[in-house]
C-alpha cells in the first residue's frame, strides 16, 4: 500500500482521505493494507490503549474457536460473515473448510478496498463456495437478497457480526440482528463480539479515535452486547470476555474488553 493521501487512488473507488474501520483494524493487526488516515486514527487509539492490539488478536482468536466449534461440532457447512474487515490468517472460509471443505461462505463489506483484496485473496476450496457481496449492513434486505444466491436459506447458517454492530446506532441494532435472523431456518448460529465500555482507558482512546474517524465506533455495556442473543439458546459459557469463550486462555489478562457470544436458533 502507498502512502498516496489523494481523494481517492488511481483507477478505484477508494477514498483515502476517509478512515474505514477495516483498514484501522488491519494496521492494528500489522497488516499493510490501510492508508495515513486510517494510521492516524489507528495511533490516536493505540497512543492511549496500547492493548487495542491484543484485542484485534483475540478477536481473531475467538473467531477461530467459534467456527472451529460450528463447523466440528454442530456441522455448519454455511456461513454469512458480514463486515469482513482485510484478509488476516484463519479467515472464517480457512477455518470451516480445513475442516469441512465442502462449506459455502459469503462475505459482505462496502468497502472497495477491502472487497478488491477479499476476491484476491480469500480463495476456498474447490469442494466449497467462497463468495463476496458488496452492501451495508444497515441494508440487511439487500444481504440476504445477494447471499441466497450462493447460500441455501432452508439450511443452518452461522451468521458471524464480528466487532460490526459497535459502529451502528443503539436504535437500529436489534432491528438489524433480528431481521438477519428471522431469515435464518433454526439450527442457524449467532456469532458475535464488540468492544465493551468495561475499561476508562479504553473509553477515552475510543474518544479520541473517533474524533479521526468518519463512522465513529460505539462501546457498549456487556448487558447490552447480551441483548442481540435474546431468544436464541446461548452456548457455554455465555457472553464473556473473547479470550475466555471456551476453551478459555489459560491466565488471560489482557484483550478482555471486548465481549462475545455463540448462540443457536431455536
Amino acid at each position: 500500500m502507498t502512502d498516496d493521501s489523494t481523494a481517492q487512488a488511481p483507477g478505484s473507488k477508494i477514498d483515502t482521505t476517509r478512515t474505514h474501520s477495516a483498514r484501522i483494524w488491519n494496521y492494528w493487526m500489522g497488516g499493510k493494507d490501510n492508508y495515513p488516515v486510517d494510521r492516524l486514527a489507528g495511533d490516536a487509539v493505540a497512543e492511549s490503549f496500547p492493548e487495542i492490539r491484543d484485542l484485534a488478536r483475540t478477536s481473531r482468536e475467538f473467531l477461530v474457536r467459534a467456527v472451529t466449534h460450528l463447523t466440528r461440532d454442530a456441522g455448519i457447512r454455511q456461513y454469512l460473515d458480514i463486515g469482513t474487515g482485510m484478509p488476516t490468517a484463519n479467515n472464517t472460509h480457512e477455518v470451516a473448510q480445513s475442516i469441512a471443505p465442502e462449506t459455502r461462505v459469503v462475505y459482505v463489506d462496502n468497502d472497495p478496498l477491502v472487497l478488491t483484496h477479499a476476491r484476491a485473496l480469500l480463495v476456498g476450496t474447490p469442494e466449497g463456495v467462497t463468495d463476496y457481496v458488496d452492501a451495508d449492513l444497515r441494508d440487511p434486505d439487500a444481504i440476504l437478497a445477494k447471499a441466497a444466491d450462493t447460500l441455501d436459506f432452508d439450511k443452518p447458517i452461522g451468521l458471524m457480526l464480528m466487532g460490526i454492530l459497535g459502529h451502528v446506532p443503539d436504535e437500529d441494532v436489534q432491528p438489524i440482528v433480528r431481521r438477519l435472523l428471522d431469515a435464518l431456518p433454526s439450527g442457524s448460529y449467532l456469532v458475535s463480539y464488540d468492544g465493551t465500555d468495561t475499561s476508562e482507558a479504553y473509553n477515552q482512546a475510543i474518544e479520541e479515535g473517533n474524533k479521526h474517524g468518519d463512522v465513529p465506533y460505539l462501546l457498549r455495556s456487556p448487558e447490552a452486547i447480551a441483548e442481540r442473543f435474546e431468544g436464541l439458546e446461548l452456548l457455554e459459557p455465555g457472553v464473556v470476555p473473547c479470550p475466555l469463550w471456551r476453551p478459555p486462555i489459560e491466565g488471560a489478562r489482557r484483550g478482555l474488553d471486548q465481549y462475545g457470544g455463540v448462540a443457536r436458533k431455536p
